[in-house]
């Protein structure tokens, strides 16, 4: 069952355009599965496999691995379009990312989507929405005819801490949604991400006004562990929830006309094990929607 019917739950709150369906696209690493940088070629082997499900991804940083560098000839040959970072957390990361695109942005803004500065930045504590605004304002300033925004947590947008961003004129929001990090069985992991994107455009349409028909809001990503992956509480990993999750969430968000970055496009192994401040696993190395080997885990039919 997708969440369709979940549609009166958030009456007013559509998206600017709903006439068509949503774009799936994929946050996307920039490295191999044994953690060595990927070049063009490996970009343009992503994008091969990709291409059955969607034509857009986004990173996270434009001077890590050089990964502006080498994607944006990668777009060019395959027909994507990628969503490029900053990362704004500290001078010498916000420095080098600009940089970079500096490098990049002149001449291939046909597969530039859009640029987002910072990730999660309002969720960490690293920014406030006013400290953010004037790094996202720097870079507009860059490239003034390029789109440019952010990406944080759903609940940074619906709890107003994000409210700098909407009256200052930003008009491209991503909202980041884990059901799974939130501890919500699969039972309920649909109707949880769904009610987390409507809290979060009904405040930034009520701060925008009239602005927010100007507003461009994705989800910035979402996603499930498959097999592999560590629970999170009553949030069990697996393949099978997995696809659970895409088929419901991910596919209703779509309908409803809602841009979906899903994450992961591949399993990462080179990521370190990690635990979270309440002492449990926070694996991320089997969040791929592809395995590492770039092989389909599921049916994403929607």
């Amino acid at each position: 069952m997708r969440v369709t019917n979940l549609l009166p739950l958030a009456l007013g709150l559509a998206p600017t355009a709903v006439s068509a369906a949503g774009r799936l696209g994929f946050a996307l690493g920039d490295k191999n599965p044994d953690g060595s940088c990927k070049a063009t070629s490996d970009y343009e082997s992503d994008f091969d496999v990709l291409k059955s499900h969607s034509t857009l991804v986004r990173i996270y940083s434009a001077s890590d691995c050089d990964s502006a560098k080498n994607i944006i000839p990668a777009a060019k040959a395959k027909g994507f379009q990628v969503v490029l970072g900053v990362w704004p957390d500290t001078e010498e990361s916000f420095n080098a990312d600009t940089a970079a695109l500096k490098e990049v942005v002149p001449g291939n803004e046909d597969v530039i989507d859009a640029i987002t500065v910072g990730s999660e930045t309002l969720y960490r504590g690293n920014f406030t929405g006013e400290q953010l605004l004037e790094k996202i304002n720097q870079v507009k300033a860059i490239f003034p005819n390029i789109t440019i925004g952010t990406a944080d947590s759903w609940n940074k947008y619906a709890d107003g801490t994000a409210d700098p961003l909407v009256t200052g004129g930003v008009t491209y929001l991503l909202g980041n949604a884990f059901a799974y990090w939130q501890g919500v069985p699969i039972s309920n992991a649909s109707r949880t991400y769904f009610d987390d994107i409507a809290q979060a455009m009904e405040h930034i349409q009520k701060i925008a006004g009239d602005n927010a028909k100007n507003i461009r809001f994705s989800t910035g990503e979402t996603g499930w562990p498959t097999d592999g992956g560590t629970n999170y509480g009553p949030a069990i990993a697996g393949t099978a929830n997995a696809e659970t999750f895409f088929k419901q969430g991910v596919c209703g968000m779509l309908d409803w006309g809602v841009d979906v970055f899903y994450f992961e496009a591949f399993d990462e192994p080179w990521k370190p094990a990690s635990v979270g401040n309440d002492g449990q696993a926070e694996d991320e190395t089997h969040w791929g929607f592809y395995t590492a080997e770039r092989q389909v885990k599921f049916n994403a039919t929607c």
